[in-house]
């Protein structure tokens, strides 16, 4: 059993060997897009949300009538 994991561990690190890993620079464009990228979705959702509920209160309001 101890061996099984072992054999696991070696080809564990043989794959992680083979990883082509990102540069530092990479990184920090790719998480500067995301955090811009998450930015306009969150104004998006929320513009959406506050047109929706005006939108409800009206025909709310009407209904009351």
């Amino acid at each position: 059993m101890a061996n099984k994991f072992i054999a696991y561990l070696r080809d564990v690190k043989l794959e992680l060997s083979r990883v082509s890993w990102s540069s530092k620079d990479e990184l920090m464009g790719s998480t500067v897009i995301v955090l811009v990228s998450l930015g306009i979705v969150s104004v998006f959702i929320g513009i959406c949300d506050l047109v929706l509920s005006k939108i409800v209160n009206i025909v709310m309001a009407f209904s009351r009538l």
